[in-house]
């Protein structure tokens, strides 16, 4: 086995900020030492004015995602050669069990996707979409041996993904028993669906009604819903993705205060995107911004408030849910009818450089951007310490980051399957410098250096945050 000697920089974790040298050993990390006491190895990085992070673990992508008559633009491919030169060495995407199909064909489907394609290390997380005996048997299958060890439902979309609060106490009831991580899409649907109708019935059908139609009322109510079920299921843990409303928040935090198996993620588009400035931009420009939920207004503090949460623990990650869809002959099937876009943004290359942004604005403390990117992540779902730290015996997932870099973002130079850029023109104050993923140099300077194929599958363990 080769080594690798990164030296001269300083190593970044949730303890602090050290100068330190870091020893790989083929694919592991061998040793974190103080700078200078290792003079050589068969390949040396100077890191000098850069530091040295985890790579990052975006948990929650949607490559390939069938969805309004279309699938997500980025393959297994695509999406990970891009997540690799935005410094993410892992990626966590979801496989999809619709009512009626087998859960463990669900599974197959999406290993048959990513087998032979991924250039980073991947795992699956489960979308149950319909919930019954034959499903709740096949959580504990999943757990026991696939490696999928969170399942993932909704509380909006009837129809197609949609769950009832029968179908989601039982699979609670299942995940308290297994140990699973219930992950939450937190919308109020049935109530969302008759908003819409009468906004369509009304003539109203720009992209910015999507919005309207989604009012950060039905993400509370479904959000402390979803707390009081997973309250009788025995506390079962529950994940909430892309929270992106103030209401929700307070349920969390008033869980969390109480001590309960209650967890959350946000994501870069409501830290930073608002529904007046994207989702309400003139036309049709503003379908490049529907996802949901919907981007919240920038007359309400939902921005302010969920900073504040990542501060206070309150918000324990930052994910993407990358799901893009391109302008052309994809999110155009909605012209006419804001209720046909497909929803979803591509963020998967610029989750570390956005999120570096509040570490310079002051929104962010270093150890906190580390933490919300790549080890809260990692313990969460199963795989740390293996990723998300650097220490002795972890992959050696490491990135090069440059503070004193710059990088501009846009359609014409991002990596993405994708034909523009719902980050056109926002300026990073920081850079990926390089990117080793288990030891191998696969992004620097010049570019790519890894193939397609390289990226392994990860059997996860349970979260290390379960009480």
């Amino acid at each position: 086995m080769s080594t690798l000697l990164i030296k001269g920089g300083t190593v970044v974790g949730v303890a602090g900020a050290i100068a330190a040298d870091v020893l790989v050993d083929g694919e592991t990390i061998a040793a974190v030492t103080e700078p200078g006491r290792i003079s050589s190895a068969d390949r040396v990085l100077d890191a000098t004015g850069r530091f040295v992070i985890p790579g990052g673990i975006d948990v929650h992508t949607h490559m390939r995602l069938p969805f309004g008559g279309t699938f997500a633009s980025d393959t297994f491919e695509t999406g990970t050669r891009a997540a690799a030169f935005g410094g993410t060495t892992t990626i966590i995407d979801f496989a999809v069990q619709r009512t009626g199909e087998v859960v463990q064909d669900g599974l197959a489907a999406w290993h048959a996707l990513a087998d032979g394609e991924c250039f980073i290390d991947y795992g699956f997380h489960m979308i149950l979409g319909g919930v019954d005996e034959d499903a709740l048997k096949a959580m504990d299958q999943l757990v026991a041996d696939e490696g999928v060890t969170s399942f993932k439902l909704f509380m909006a979309y009837p129809g197609v993904f949609y769950s009832d609060d029968g179908q989601i106490l039982r699979a609670m009831q299942r995940a308290r028993g297994n140990g699973a991580m219930i992950m939450m899409h937190a919308e109020n649907g049935i109530a969302i669906d008759v908003l819409v109708q009468q906004a369509l019935a009304r003539g109203e059908t720009d992209p910015v009604y999507h919005g309207l139609t989604r009012p950060p009322e039905l993400e509370a109510e479904a959000t402390h819903r979803a707390i009081v079920l997973a309250g009788v299921a025995r506390d079962c843990p529950l994940y909430f993705v892309h929270l992106s409303a103030s209401e929700a928040l307070e349920h969390v935090a008033a869980a969390r205060d109480a001590g309960r198996n209650v967890f959350a993620e946000t994501c870069p588009q409501y830290l930073y995107l608002t529904l007046e400035d994207q989702l309400g931009a003139p036309g049709f420009e503003g379908a490049k911004w529907v996802a949901s939920p919907p981007l919240r207004s920038r007359h309400e503090p939902h921005r302010a408030d969920l900073w504040k949460g990542l501060r206070a623990n309150d918000l324990a990650v930052v994910s993407t849910d990358h799901c893009p869809f391109c302008m052309k002959e994809q999110k155009e099937l909605g012209l006419g009818d804001f209720s046909r876009i497909p929803n979803g943004i591509g963020t998967v290359e610029h989750r570390v450089d956005l999120l570096y942004q509040g570490v310079v604005e002051g929104k962010l403390s270093l150890q906190r951007w580390v933490e919300t990117i790549a080890t809260t992540p990692a313990r969460m779902f199963g795989l740390y310490p293996r990723k998300g730290v650097i220490a002795p015996g972890s992959d050696a997932d490491i990135v090069l980051y440059d503070p004193q870099g710059h990088t501009r973002i846009g359609a014409a130079t991002h990596h993405m399957n994708l034909d523009h850029s719902a980050w056109e023109g926002f300026e990073i104050a920081g850079r990926v410098d390089t990117v080793v993923s288990r030891g191998d140099v696969i992004v620097d300077g010049t570019g790519l250096h890894a193939t397609k194929g390289r990226g392994r599958y990860l059997r996860r363990g349970l979260s290390s945050y379960l009480l």
